[in-house]
């Protein structure tokens, strides 16, 4: 299975508690981190993906396999 490969600015999707949410990458997380009190599993060949909400500004952290891109 190929892994999903977005780019800093890309409109992306996904689920979460609240529902579908929308919003821009505003980071490509390559190696480990910590994000929130939380240890980011990211490498070159798997990444993780900063994301700031389009109507809240909240920032999440989500792999490429939670996100869809958005044609806008």
């Amino acid at each position: 299975m190929t892994t999903r490969r977005f780019k800093r600015g890309d409109h992306v999707s996904w689920n979460s508690e609240a529902g579908r949410v929308s919003g821009r990458i505003t980071r490509v997380v390559t190696s480990e981190i910590q994000f929130k009190a939380y240890t980011v599993h990211a490498g070159k060949d798997e990444p993780q993906y900063e994301i700031k909400s389009d109507q809240t500004e909240h920032i999440a952290m989500h792999k490429s396999s939670a996100l869809t891109k958005l044609s806008r």
